[in-house]
């Protein structure tokens, strides 16, 4: 999904912007200082200015005018001496009024202030104890919040309970187990790494890091994936030794398995045909030992561009990066029938992330939908073009939605009858990897797998007569 990074700034009076500036300097470790002329400060407290820093962050975000992410780094950018911890409250915070942001919004109608106020206040009670907290809140404010604490959901609607529009509600009623599925994606993630399988084993790794000082985070290989590994808490990664060396990498369990589901092989020519930031490509060139042509599409040159110095910390020498046009690009079609193995990683709704990117669900609307499953199957279309006499063909997303997923490849299929779907499970445990599935597709939900939601489906082309021989066609590059 694409992120921009600029936006209007919320002003604040000079009164409040004190006070958090009060809160990012302590943050930095230590307490503002007032002017030679200044009237005497009032007393300093650090719950008071995160709940103001909060609010304002919350302030830009419900303007629904940008993603939370992008909103958090550019509000962190212009508050530059918010320390680490202050930072990781914050957007804890944040992300936590997001999850429950109906349910928040129905318990803070009552109370006297601003609203936007109130669920930061809400937010904080996911971050700190009550005690700490307290101290920011006026009398008033603290009767109030342990009115709303005391307060039973089981009389509100699902929607309202787990927090969704109504929409999103009923199509996930027809998902088996709804509720499960709706209190899993609430949750908060997991961070889930990928080794660099040119460069390490994922048994010495956890063996170096259980004696380490990366042992605080409890490091653990993940159920499914062979080179996945999960950690609890949010560790600075970018800031380890493996990372910069380029031996990890940042990756969701299910989106690992999706580069099994390819399984690209020595010498063979692949497409990523929504390469995005890379992530999928650098796992497909690894397991290609650096060996063959990998092209990583996409139609934006700047993510692309961004997925450049993770490019090169790989060691990978087989990727080429091209910069493709919505439709009828002519490298595209240069490369028509000539790809061993085509990767769809689609844009869609990003629902199956809510646990990372909970602003999708108010963000996301039926309309909206509409356009991306029509921009889904003209993708799915190009990309099986460049699919060659007897090769694969990956269709997946990161969606529960069965109109961006079954449905998508069911109309696929009745299209194109050159094709056949491949039953996932089988494909996985050729891999040695074993995942219980319901069908032919690789369905994975939060509160199941311990993944984000990811579907996917495995397709061949039919072999031509022509192609009898197994002669690969060399294409030229684009």
């Amino acid at each position: 999904m694409s992120r921009n990074d600029t936006r209007d700034k919320d002003r604040s009076r000079a009164r409040t912007r004190a006070a958090a500036e009060g809160g990012r300097r302590a943050g930095a470790g230590g307490r503002p200082q007032a002017a030679r002329n200044d009237p005497p400060a009032r007393p300093y407290v650090m719950a008071a200015a995160r709940i103001e820093q909060v609010r304002q962050v919350l302030g830009e975000v419900l303007q629904w005018k940008y993603p939370a992410d992008a909103v958090l780094s550019h509000w962190f950018r212009a508050h530059t001496n918010a320390g680490l911890r202050d930072r990781g409250e914050i957007a804890e915070a944040v992300f936590d009024v997001l999850r429950h942001l109906r349910r928040y919004r129905q318990f803070a109608e009552i109370g006297a202030g601003s609203g936007t106020r109130r669920l930061a206040v809400l937010g904080l009670t996911s971050v700190w104890p009550r005690e700490t907290l307290d101290t920011g809140l006026d009398e008033q404010e603290r009767a109030w919040l342990d009115h709303v604490l005391s307060l039973s959901t089981d009389g509100l609607s699902r929607a309202v309970r787990h927090s969704v529009p109504d929409w999103l509600d009923e199509r996930l009623a027809a998902l088996p187990d709804a509720e499960s599925l709706l209190r899993a994606l609430n949750a908060p993630a997991p961070l889930d790494l990928r080794i660099n399988p040119l460069k390490m084993e994922r048994d010495a790794l956890l063996a170096a890091w259980a004696s380490g000082p990366e042992a605080r985070w409890a490091a653990q290989a993940t159920p499914y994936s062979p080179w996945g590994i999960r950690i609890q808490g949010r560790p600075p990664i970018n800031r380890w030794g493996a990372f910069e060396r380029g031996e990890i990498e940042v990756q969701d369990e299910g989106s690992q398995l999706l580069a099994a589901l390819v399984a690209p092989r020595r010498g063979e020519m692949v497409i990523d045909y929504c390469a995005g930031a890379g992530g999928k490509t650098l796992l497909l060139g690894a397991l290609m030992r650096s060996t063959g042509r990998l092209y990583a599409f996409d139609v934006s040159a700047a993510r692309l561009a961004r997925a450049k110095p993770r490019f090169a910390r790989s060691g990978l020498s087989n990727i080429v990066p091209v910069a493709i046009a919505p439709s009828n690009d002519q490298r595209v079609k240069r490369l028509r029938g000539k790809a061993h193995r085509v990767l769809v990683d689609a844009p869609c709704s990003g629902l199956g992330t809510l646990r990372r990117n909970p602003d999708l669900k108010w963000r996301q609307h039926p309309e909206s939908l509409v356009q991306l499953c029509e921009t889904q199957a003209a993708i799915l279309r190009d990309a099986a073009a460049c699919v060659m006499p007897g090769g694969r063909l990956v269709y997946a997303s990161c969606s529960i939605l069965p109109e961006e997923n079954e449905l998508q490849v069911q109309a696929f299929l009745e299209a194109h009858p050159e094709f056949s779907l491949l039953d996932a499970g089988a494909v996985l445990a050729d891999r040695g990897i074993e995942v219980a599935l319901d069908g032919p597709f690789l369905r994975l939900r939060p509160d199941l797998h311990g993944t984000d939601g990811f579907f996917a489906a495995v397709m061949q082309r039919a072999k031509a007569v022509q192609a009898a021989t197994g002669q690969a066609a060399q294409a030229p590059a684009p």
